[in-house]
Order: C-alpha cells, then structure tokens, then sequence
C-alpha cells in the first residue's frame, strides 16, 4: 500500500531500519542536487543494499507518461524541488505492457481506471510497494524542471 504526505509524518508512522537510513538521508541532504542538468540521473550507494537515484528532469503531460512498478525494490520518492503529480494504483486494475525485466526491476503498465492521484511539492514523499503501480513525472499546472531523490530499499530488508 502506498505511503504519502510530509517527511516528519511518516517518519512517526514508519519505523523499520531501512526506513530510517532513507530519513536520515534527506535530512542531510546537501545542495549538490541542484547541479544535476535536465534529464540527469545519477546512483549512489548509502549502504551495501540501499541507494538513491538524484534526479532532475521536466515534468510532463500525463498522457506523455507511464506506470511502472518493481518487484525487488520499495521506492521511496523524496521531491528535492518541485512539485509533480503522481498516479498510483494496484497492479491489478493496469494493463501489462512490457512484462518484468530483472535486470532492470521494471514492469511498465498502461491504465487509467481505478487511479489515485498524488499532489508532492518540495519536501514531501511517497513510497511505493511492489504492489503500487506509479506514474510520476505528471506537470501540475505548468511543465518544470524538478529535482527528486528516489531511495531504493531493497524488499528483503523488510
């Protein structure tokens, strides 16, 4: 089940280990983040099993994006700056268009019944279980330029 709403929040709500090492992050993140260049991705390892992909990239028109989920990892999406739109869904209500790659721990999906919709501005997060079919990336009012810090959790450590 997904998990939404301001860092202070969830931290109270979520207290397992790995969580923790993901808070703990962010709240020391430096201003390196606002050098990355539009459509930049870059990975660094915070411990032996858990990483962070820095992200910098336009938001888009929803019918311009897509769902995705994965089977190893629990994403937890920190906005840095900005703000996006971010559909999710269960699995179950989307329809499979490129099946589980494992190299890649992806799986794309195509939907748009039974959808909720997330509004994340600076500083919030959501976190997103295998069972969780997002679409990040949508523009609010107007296509920008956000930063996002997406920790990967791997789901064993759960």
């Amino acid at each position: 089940m997904a998990t939404f709403g301001k860092l202070d929040n969830i931290k109270e709500q979520l207290n397992h280990k790995a969580f923790q090492i993901a808070f703990a992050y962010w709240e020391n993140i430096s201003d390196d983040f606002l050098d990355l260049k539009d459509s930049e991705c870059i990975k660094e390892m915070i411990t032996d099993d858990i990483f962070v992909l820095k992200q910098a990239y336009c938001t888009k028109n929803r019918e311009d994006c897509f769902f995705e989920s994965h089977k190893k990892y629990i994403d937890i999406q920190y906005m840095v700056k900005g703000e996006e739109i971010m559909d999710v869904s269960n699995i179950e209500n989307l329809n499979l268009i490129t099946p589980y790659d494992e190299n890649t721990d992806f799986i794309k999906y195509d939907g748009n019944k039974n959808i909720s919709s997330l509004y994340i501005k600076e500083k919030e997060l959501a976190i997103f279980f295998p069972e969780d079919g997002h679409q990040p990336c949508i523009k609010t009012n107007k296509s920008e330029l956000i930063y996002k810090a997406v920790i990967k959790i791997p789901v064993y450590l759960i």
